[in-house]
C-alpha cells in the first residue's frame, strides 16, 4: 500500500511505498536510546512544537528507549555564519525520522534532536549528523569528545558542503580530530550503496532552487566547482567507518523539502535523498 501524505510538506504521492521497502529489508535494528525533545530553535527545555503536520507516532510502551534517534549536532562556524547548523531544520529531521518509522523495519523516536558534542548524552546515541561544514569551527574539547565517540563506536554523517573551498575547512577540521586518518573516496560498489536500496550511481541532490532550475549541483569557483559528488570515508583501524562525508549533495534538502515540487520529490527526494540516508543509517547500526 502507499502511505498515506499526511506531512504538510509532503502532499505528493509517496512512491517509496511500504512494500516496495519491505522486500527490500530484512534487517531490524534496534539502538538503545533516550528519547529527548527540543524546541525548533536553541532551546533545550521542551519539544519541537511546530511539527509541521509530521504525526507523532506511538512507540512500544514496553520497549520505551529501544528506539534509533536522529540526532543532529550544533556547532559554532567561522565567518560569521552564526546558526549554519540549522540549515533544513526541523522540517528535515522530522521527515527523515517519519519516514524511516513509516517505511522500513526500523523503529525511530518521534522527536529528533540537537545538542553538543560537549553534551553529556551524546555517548547514548551511536549516530549524529552534521550539515554545512565549509565554516565549521570545533573548539579543543569537542575535538577531543568526537574522537573518543568516534574511536567508541559512534558514527557521524556530514551533508550538504559545496566545492573545493568548503571541503578544505572541513579537512582541516576533522585532522584536528584524526591527524593520521585520511577520508577515502568510496566506490559504488562499496556495501553502503546497496545496504537497502541497491544504487546504480552515487546520489547528487541539489537544493530545491537549484532542481527547479533544471540545475543538478551547486556552482563553486575554483578547480573543485561542486559538479563531481564525492562520499568519502574515514576508517577506524578494523575497517569501521566512522565518518561519512557526503560532498557536493544536499541529502538533507531532498528530506526537508519532498512536499514542495513534484518533480523534486520524484527526481531526488524519492530516487536519491531517502534512498542513500536509509542506507547510511542501515549501514551505521549493522557495522
Amino acid at each position: 500500500m502507499t502511505p498515506e501524505p499526511t506531512l504538510r510538506r509532503a502532499r505528493l504521492p509517496m512512491g517509496l511505498t511500504a512494500g516496495r521497502l519491505a522486500m527490500m529489508l530484512t534487517i531490524v535494528v534496534a539502538a538503545a536510546v533516550t528519547v529527548e525533545a527540543q524546541r525548533r530553535y536553541r532551546n533545550t527545555s521542551g519539544p519541537i512544537v511546530d511539527r509541521n503536520g509530521v504525526p507523532v507516532w506511538e512507540v512500544n510502551k514496553q520497549m520505551p528507549h529501544d528506539l534509533f534517534t536522529f540526532v543532529r549536532i550544533e556547532y559554532d562556524s567561522y565567518g560569521g555564519r552564526f546558526g549554519a547548523w540549522q540549515t533544513d531544520f526541523p522540517d528535515s529531521d522530522l521527515n527523515f525520522s517519519f519516514r524511516l518509522q513509516q517505511l522500513t523495519s526500523l523503529k525511530v523516536a518521534p522527536e529528533p534532536i540537537q545538542m553538543r558534542l560537549t553534551d553529556p548524552r551524546l555517548f547514548d546515541y551511536p549516530f549524529i549528523y552534521m550539515l554545512e561544514t565549509g565554516n565549521l569551527a570545533f573548539n579543543p574539547p569537542e575535538v577531543e569528545v568526537l574522537r573518543k565517540y568516534l574511536l567508541n563506536g559512534g558514527f557521524l554523517m556530514v551533508d550538504d558542503f559545496w566545492g573545493g573551498d568548503e571541503y578544505e575547512n572541513f579537512h582541516q577540521e576533522i585532522k584536528r580530530v584524526f591527524p593520521d586518518r585520511e577520508p577515502v573516496d568510496l566506490d559504488i560498489s562499496h556495501p553502503i550503496f546497496h545496504t537497502v536500496f541497491d544504487l546504480k550511481k552515487k546520489p547528487q541532490v541539489p537544493s530545491i532552487e537549484h532542481g527547479k532550475r533544471g540545475e543538478h549541483y551547486e556552482w563553486r569557483p575554483g578547480p573543485d566547482d561542486g559538479s563531481q559528488v564525492h562520499y568519502r570515508a574515514i576508517f577506524d583501524d578494523k575497517g569501521r567507518i566512522m565518518v561519512m562525508i557526503c560532498h557536493n549533495t544536499d541529502l538533507g534538502d531532498g528530506w526537508e523539502r519532498e512536499g514542495e515540487d513534484e518533480n523534486y520529490f520524484h527526481e531526488y527526494s524519492e530516487k536519491q535523498a531517502y534512498p542513500m540516508g536509509i542506507n547510511i543509517v542501515f549501514y551505521a547500526m549493522t557495522h
